[in-house]
């Protein structure tokens, strides 16, 4: 890259940089290349809109993974729990294969 394509880049970035917006790259699925373009695109608008999808984009991802302990949690729940079951299994030897 030469020297002005250089100084146009940086001035490019710059101005960015004062209306608030940085440039970054994300990787993702080629399938989810528009949705990702028009959500940036979206969130970079200043406004009622884009303070909305913000925040339902930050909830919804905020509670994906932040739950744990979800099996043993309905598995306490069950009736079952206290009913003193004796679980067991038939062992066997299984069959004969010839070859």
């Amino acid at each position: 890259m030469g020297s002005s394509q250089k100084k146009a880049v940086q001035a490019y970035r710059s101005r960015l940089g004062a209306r608030g917006l940085a440039r970054f790259e994300v990787m993702g699925c080629e399938a989810d290349r528009a949705l990702i373009r028009a959500l940036a695109r979206r969130l970079a608008e200043s406004g009622p809109e884009a303070a909305r999808l913000r925040e339902a984009v930050s909830e919804r991802l905020a509670g994906a993974g932040a739950e744990t302990g979800g099996i043993v949690a309905a598995l306490r729940r069950s009736p079952l729990v206290g009913a003193d079951l004796e679980i067991g299994r038939v062992r066997e030897g299984g069959r004969d294969v010839t070859f």
